[in-house]
């Protein structure tokens, strides 16, 4: 098993894309509930206000750093994260898996229309993927009973949860027992990506590590969303030092 490591307090897998694979793989033949959560700053930044997020971190099966950030404030407080893990990449990889292992895999979330178009999608560039489902994210609390049934009934291995974080955690973790899915994965807005909804940042921006700049291009609306990081960048600073003096005493 991968050691995590503590950002913050909050505990974070140190692997890979296809550690991560792997692992949501086992989790798949072990067959019991698994959240696998994608941790970027913002979420971070919340959890160190609301407690609740954070255990919801804590219990987590799996852990990755989605984003630069995570992976900078790692390497500051003296951690070892090897690479970022994002939300989008890791469900990309999971559906070609399911497609050659067979997996069933079942879409929750985004306007209506959004989900079964991101399956198509999915369908179309992986031979052998199956759905197991999908469903619109608006859905009221009390539709949530017959929805539900509706993901059991599917038996899907894998389920993708495109909620919007960190409600989409939240909502997972709340329904993970009685959901009983092998996978259950927060993806935030992938299923718009996929669709063709939204773009995503151009790869030469990822490389260079600022997919957030890109994603602010796209989207302005998210700048105030953007405010969080210079503060998330302050704290994890005010951390190193306070460690470091610790040290010297």
């Amino acid at each position: 098993m991968m050691q995590k490591v503590a950002i913050l307090g909050a505990p974070v897998d140190g692997v890979t894309l296809e550690e991560a694979v792997e692992r949501a793989a086992a989790f798949v033949r072990d067959g019991g509930p698994h959240q696998v959560l994608t941790l970027n700053p913002e979420y971070l930044y919340r959890a160190l206000r609301e407690p609740h997020l954070m255990e919801i971190v804590r219990r987590a099966s799996l852990v990755t750093a989605d984003g630069v950030g995570i992976v900078w404030a790692a390497r500051v407080l003296g951690r070892h994260v090897p690479e970022r893990v994002t939300g989008i990449d890791l469900m990309t990889a999971l559906a070609a898996r399911a497609a050659r292992e067979r997996w069933r895999v079942f879409l929750l979330g985004a306007s209506p229309g959004v989900a079964d178009a991101a399956a198509a999608k999915l369908a179309a560039r992986f031979p052998g993927f199956r759905v197991a489902g999908t469903h619109h994210g608006y859905f009221a609390p009390e539709d949530e009973p017959e929805l539900l049934q509706k993901i059991k009934a599917a038996r899907p291995d894998i389920l993708f949860v495109a909620l919007g974080a960190p409600k989409q955690e939240v909502w997972i973790a709340q329904n993970l027992d009685a959901l009983r899915v092998p996978v259950v994965m927060g993806v935030g807005g992938s299923f718009d990506v996929l669709a063709g909804r939204v773009r995503r940042a151009p790869a030469v921006l990822r490389r260079l590590h600022l997919e957030w700049l890109g994603r602010l291009l796209y989207e302005p609306r998210r700048w105030r969303r953007m405010l969080v990081l210079p503060k998330f960048v302050w704290i994890v600073l005010v951390a190193c030092l306070r460690g470091f003096l610790c040290r010297r005493k």
